[in-house]
């Protein structure tokens, strides 16, 4: 009987002890996240999508924070955004009215919100035609897509704010992994509520092989990432990996997530996105 007891405190000691873990795991998860991704148009985006998501969803099994993802554009409403503290884009952004009122309500009553490469594409005439003034010019800042390098390539990038806690603690200037690097319609410097993180060193220069002579840059100001004052959001360039078109093979030849300074950055900006919601 002694014994019986003794097994039934021991067992009942032992749930109470799993429920305080559980309670405490779950209290860890400060935040929650959630992407939006489409998937469906141009390989190098596809594949960062999917290495985006097994990326962010290792990371939370070791910070704090929960990862969940859609493909589900409509899930782009109020009911199904007050269950996360931070949304990302990973590779293009809503098109319906409602999905779009939805997300900048979302962010303007203090939404969390990251952004990759493709998600602020817009140009007019194209599938993706600049018609969300409120997103490309004023949430963004930078308006329409202007031009890009070819192919995918490293480029030196420069901390410009080192004291922001996106940028803390990074090299001032670092190589990045492969990308397509984007020029804009909009001078972000001169929007008094942007604060561009990173742009491109002129050490980089020229950048880009073309073919197309536009295709490579030999000078100028190119910001890669940067966060609006008005909101709580951060927007990364980076998100096209290399693809070997040229041969037909459609392989992948590089990886966003395998620059180890360029994931300490992504990380350092989902904590500091998820925190700052958090604290409201």
């Amino acid at each position: 009987m002694f014994l019986r007891n003794l097994a039934c405190i021991w067992c009942t000691g032992l749930l109470i002890c799993c429920s305080f873990i559980s309670q405490a795991q779950n209290k860890a998860k400060s935040f929650k996240v959630v992407t939006f991704y489409t998937a469906k148009n141009d390989r190098a985006h596809i594949s960062f999508v999917h290495e985006a998501n097994t990326w962010f969803s290792k990371m939370s099994t070791s910070h704090p924070f929960s990862y969940d993802t859609t493909s589900n554009w409509n899930n782009l409403n109020p009911q199904f955004l007050s269950n996360y503290q931070v949304v990302v884009f990973l590779d293009t952004r809503p098109d319906s009215l409602p999905q779009r009122a939805a997300f900048e309500k979302y962010m303007q009553q203090g939404g969390g919100w990251m952004g990759f490469h493709f998600a602020a594409f817009a140009l007019t005439p194209s599938a993706y035609p600049q018609n969300w003034d409120w997103y490309h010019n004023q949430f963004l800042g930078s308006g329409q897509y202007g031009s890009n390098t070819w192919p995918p390539t490293s480029a030196i990038l420069k901390v410009e704010n080192p004291k922001h806690p996106v940028t803390k603690n990074l090299p001032r200037t670092w190589k990045s992994a492969p990308n397509e690097w984007y020029r804009w319609q909009n001078d972000l410097r001169k929007n008094p509520h942007i604060q561009i993180l990173l742009a491109i060193d002129s050490t980089s220069f020229p950048l880009g092989t073309g073919p197309k002579p536009h295709e490579i840059w030999h000078s100028g100001y190119y910001p890669v990432a940067w966060t609006n004052r008005q909101y709580n959001m951060v927007y990364f360039n980076m998100g096209h990996n290399d693809i070997d078109y040229e041969h037909g093979t459609n392989r992948e030849m590089s990886f966003t997530f395998q620059n180890e300074i360029q994931n300490k950055l992504v990380l350092q900006a989902l904590l500091w996105l998820g925190n700052k919601v958090k604290s409201k």
